[in-house]
């Protein structure tokens, strides 16, 4: 059976306290099905990532320096904080502004580079990955398990395992798709506190507006 036909959480550990800029082992780039975002909060935030005049389907939420256990956060940097035009730059395939800054700060200071340069390192990143077009040809709202959601990347995107891919879910809807790469953002295996794949086999997917 198609993958069309078929279409009728994970928690990270706490940060550590060794928070260096650019003391990391890897990253995580988070894809969130935008969506599912729109209907369990955007939309009641007025968000206008949600609005009528965008067709968000998987959305970059960011890209994560991560441990092989844990991760850094809210890094000390010496680096310059972005300006408002350069996170309205990211919006495109952020969603918003917002977004951006808040990743930047919680994210960004721990890859120990530039503003400028972890933006362009995350776009490369985001277009780099091959999103499914099955999953925005839904007329509506499904049920599935979060295995076929995962079964959707791999099979468009050759040369990565299962290992390397972990789908979450949030209230019983698809959340995001996480993929694990190195600094040279080549797909990796995901360590063990990463690997802990949604098992819903009714997860809601509501399709792209």
């Amino acid at each position: 059976m198609g993958l069309l036909a078929c279409l009728g959480a994970f928690s990270p550990l706490p940060g550590r306290a060794d928070e260096r800029a650019g003391v990391f082992d890897y990253y995580v780039l988070s894809l969130s099905w935008s969506p599912n975002w729109c209907l369990r909060e955007g939309d009641a935030k007025g968000s206008d990532q949600c609005g009528p005049r965008h067709d968000h389907g998987w959305i970059l939420h960011g890209l994560w320096p991560q441990f092989e256990r844990g991760w850094p956060s809210h890094c000390r940097t010496t680096e310059r904080a972005p300006g408002k035009a350069m996170t309205a730059a990211m919006a495109d395939i952020m969603g918003t502004a917002g977004l951006a800054w808040h990743e930047w700060k919680k994210h960004g200071t721990c890859s120990g580079l530039s503003a400028a340069d972890y933006f362009a390192l995350s776009r490369q990143a985001y277009a780099s990955v091959e999103r499914p077009e099955v999953l925005r040809r839904l007329t509506g709202p499904v049920r599935l398990p979060a295995s076929v959601v995962e079964e959707a990347f791999l099979e468009v995107n050759p040369g990565w395992e299962p290992d390397m891919l972990t789908i979450t879910c949030t209230d019983g809807a698809i959340a995001e798709a996480r993929l694990c790469l190195t600094k040279d953002l080549e797909p990796r295996a995901c360590a063990p506190d990463a690997q802990r794949d949604c098992t819903l086999k009714d997860a809601l997917l509501t399709p792209v507006r």
